[in-house]
This record gives structure tokens, C-alpha cells and sequence, in this order.
């Protein structure tokens, strides 16, 4: 709960950047309750269906990271997703981010299936899953709701046997 002033901070301080790329919902509200929504993440951490990160960069909370929907058993799987603020955007923060969560994922938690889906037009996301070596599985169509329309998403994903030696480890000796 400590960190819902400095997300809403950041949220409220982009909202043109983040508009064009943040789920909306078709039937609800337009605006965020930033305080629900950490309490949302944390009743899912509590129930094992997320685990939400905070992105830090020299000591500044700049991101967040969401590993979601995770199912464990015969489908061993989750999705990630992610935002970063303008200002530390192409520093190479998210990779490192997304590397460091899916080693987690898959070393940690013991999941064999990691998914990211990315809007095509979203050239800064594609270039983090292209970096890591996510493979392209295809594309959903009109997948999540987004600025006011249901968007396309092109799926990428990793399984655990693609890294045996770990995903940062692979994308830092690349």
C-alpha cells in the first residue's frame, strides 16, 4: 500500500502517455481509484492469481510489472505485463525487469509457460520481448480492451526449457 501514492503519481502525472496502451473497461468507470487497485493486486498476490512488482530505478519507483492469471498444475502458466514512465522509457529498465520476473517465475514459483501480449503498434514493448528472445506465437484478436475499442494483441512467450541458464543470464551474455 506503500507505493499506491507514487504509481497514481506517476499515472495521473503521464495520462497521455498511458492512455493509449492501459486497459479500459467497456462497462465501467473511465477513471482509476488508484488506492482499489493496490488492493486489488494485493487480495491477488494473497490468493496466488498475481504478483505485482514495483520497478525501481536508482532507488525511484518508476514502473510497475504484473505477473497474472497464474495457474499452476498441468497449465503452469502466467502472463506478464508492464508499465514504465516516460522519463526512464529506452534505458533497457523494462527488459531487465521482465527478465529478472520470468527467471522468478520460472526458477522460483516453478512455472514452465511465460506470456506476454503486446498491442502490434506498441514498437517500445515489441522491442522488449524481441531483446529477450520471446517467441512470436500468433495474435489475438480484439484481446483487451483498450483507449475506448477492443485491440489485437500479437502473443509472445517463453517456456522454462528456452533459458535453462535463465533469461537475464541469456540476454546479458547475448
Amino acid at each position: 500500500m506503500r507505493d499506491w501514492r507514487r504509481i497514481e503519481a506517476i499515472q495521473i502525472a503521464h495520462r497521455d502517455w498511458f492512455r493509449k496502451w492501459e486497459a479500459t473497461n467497456p462497462d465501467g468507470p473511465g477513471d482509476f481509484d488508484f488506492r482499489a487497485l493496490v488492493r486489488n493486486s494485493i487480495r491477488q498476490l494473497n490468493a496466488e492469481a498475481s504478483i505485482p512488482f514495483v520497478i525501481e530505478y536508482q532507488g525511484e519507483l518508476v514502473g510497475q510489472l504484473t505477473v497474472s492469471n497464474i495457474l499452476h498444475g498441468s497449465a503452469s502458466t502466467a502472463f506478464i505485463g508492464y508499465w514504465i514512465s516516460p522519463e526512464v522509457a529506452g534505458l533497457g529498465i523494462t527488459t531487465i525487469a521482465v527478465a529478472l520476473a520470468t527467471d522468478y517465475m520460472f526458477q522460483v514459483v516453478g512455472l514452465h509457460r511465460i506470456e506476454i501480449d503486446i498491442r502490434p503498434e506498441n514498437a517500445s514493448s515489441l522491442r522488449v520481448v524481441e531483446k529477450l528472445g520471446f517467441r512470436f506465437e500468433g495474435t489475438k484478436k480484439g484481446f483487451i480492451h483498450i483507449n475506448n475499442d477492443w485491440r489485437d494483441h500479437s502473443v509472445f512467450a517463453l517456456i522454462r526449457e528456452d533459458v535453462p541458464q535463465g533469461l537475464l543470464n541469456r540476454f546479458l551474455n547475448h
